[in-house]
């Protein structure tokens, strides 16, 4: 139950679980606020959280409050994040600031201890996990031994810092990817925090230095990759100044077909928003088929948001999130607390959510997404499984096309199946072949061989667009067996 009262007119009281959570009443602000995009609605919380008259002031929250979709943005606002979430790679060089601060404190006479990030902080061990040893079921533990080896004295570093600095957690090698964890156990999607003997209650948001932390968009939480910089100054409490975006919306509907998969989705996603053009905008996916798309399916779409161009790509949270919480072994009072909030502040999508106001509206009925491939060269340059010989042959023209063969040469050299040397049919003589006669040798287990050009190879997944979601990673596995 909801009371008013407080800062802004918005302070309201959400009692869950026996505990009574202050929050921020989006309905507050009247039809306006209703009528926003979802991800909108969680930047004019974040600002009527924050308004204190001077670092956020009614300018800004006027700033979403008065959205016009189909403006050139023009308005600024600061956007504090709940939570910083850092990758190895980048998130040494932070703790590295923080220690020096405290050493320059500490020579000042100060209490070094007094230096800790503001803002809670994660710091996920992945990037510096190389593989050395493949093929057998000692792979895992020789890689681990191999990882401590090279990065001894970086993980001791990171392992201080973690008991040194208050509001900064590390999560251990060998435990997954970045975005996975993120997924799966770091992002609570409505935070708790405690504050002046109150408990507050608001949306997750999240800045991270990877550009694929969108891929918590998926789970209902806008967040976006920023760099290293960026990252460490929202740790130490500045917010990022942004304009006010426009929201492009994507209506699904129907359902994948048996065949076709996330990835296929996405790369049809993101032919479609680069052919729009989405670079600075926020996405948002609503319409009945989101019912059809499991939540790891949402955030394979939603991981690629910087291939598409977009800042995010967002999926509001619905009975799916709720389910994902549940399976991935969330508190069940954490879930009861999402579920609440997101009711209580207009959050929650279901079947009879009214469609929100969008700067334009593209569609996709899912059901005529087809397999595909990515590429050549670009995501973006999707190719159709139905027509990858064509294309196949149009790269391989295009990638001779300043080599000594001539056209005629390599039409034949395709149509009669890319098979160097002279038969009753060819119309050509190897000699003939340049370019295309090329090969390299090849070795693996002992086994030596050649390849050449229209030669079909089966590499490892590194993707994490693809290595985050099971059925995915189930199917690559399946054809690498079989290969």
């Amino acid at each position: 139950m909801l009371s008013t009262g407080g800062r802004a007119g918005t302070r309201g009281i959400l009692a869950v679980g026996g505990t009574e959570f202050t929050i921020h009443r989006l309905d507050a602000m009247g039809e306006k606020a209703a009528r926003l995009p979802f991800s909108l609605k969680i930047l004019l919380e974040n600002l009527l959280r924050r308004e204190d008259g001077q670092r956020v002031t009614r300018h800004h929250v006027d700033a979403v409050l008065g959205w016009n979709p189909t403006a050139i943005p023009d308005r600024e606002i600061p956007f504090m994040p709940a939570r910083v979430l850092l990758q190895d790679f980048t998130g040494v060089p932070a703790v590295v600031d923080l220690a020096a601060m405290r050493d320059a404190v500490r020579r000042m006479g100060g209490d070094p201890k007094r230096i800790n990030p503001l803002q809670p902080a994660d710091l996920v061990i992945d990037h510096s996990v190389q593989v050395d040893v493949f093929g057998t079921s000692a792979a895992f533990g020789a890689n681990v031994e191999l990882e401590f080896e090279r990065n001894r004295e970086r993980y001791a570093f990171l392992r201080w810092g973690q008991r040194a600095f208050g509001n900064f957690r590390v999560v251990p090698p060998d435990t997954g990817i970045v975005h996975q964890v993120n997924l799966e156990y770091l992002a609570p999607v409505v935070f708790r925090q405690g504050n002046n003997g109150e408990q507050l209650a608001y949306p997750d948001t999240v800045l991270g230095t990877d550009s694929h932390t969108t891929m918590v968009n998926g789970l209902g939480v806008v967040g976006w990759g920023v760099g290293g910089i960026e990252a460490e100054a929202a740790m130490l409490g500045q917010p990022t100044v942004m304009l006010v975006p426009q929201v492009i919306g994507v209506r699904l509907h129907g359902a994948v077909a048996p065949g076709a998969t996330a990835t296929d989705v996405v790369l049809t996603v993101t032919e479609m928003l680069r052919k729009r053009g989405v670079v600075g905008k926020f996405v948002e996916f609503y319409g009945p088929g989101l019912s059809s798309l499991g939540l790891a399916d949402r955030a394979t779409i939603a991981n690629m948001a910087p291939e598409y161009g977009a800042t995010i790509g967002f999926f509001p949270i619905d009975d799916e999130t709720l389910a994902y919480l549940r399976l991935t072994g969330r508190d069940p009072g954490i879930v009861e607390l999402v579920e609440a909030y997101a009711r209580a502040q207009g959050l929650f999508r279901s079947a009879s959510t009214p469609d929100p106001i969008f700067s334009d509206r593209l569609e996709l009925d899912l059901g005529q997404v087809e397999p595909s491939l990515a590429g050549p060269r670009r995501p973006q340059d999707r190719v159709p499984l139905r027509g990858m010989r064509g294309a196949w042959r149009q790269a391989l023209r295009d990638f001779v096309k300043d080599q000594t063969v001539n056209d005629t040469t390599v039409a034949n050299w395709v149509a009669e199946g890319g098979r160097p040397g002279p038969t009753a049919a060819t119309t050509f003589h190897p000699r003939d072949l340049g370019e295309l006669s090329k090969t390299v040798p090849v070795e693996m287990d002992g086994q030596q061989g050649e390849l050449g050009h229209g030669a079909v190879v089966i590499a490892a997944i590194t993707s994490c667009t693809n290595t985050s979601n099971p059925s995915v990673m189930l199917g690559a596995g399946i054809l690498a067996r079989k290969a």
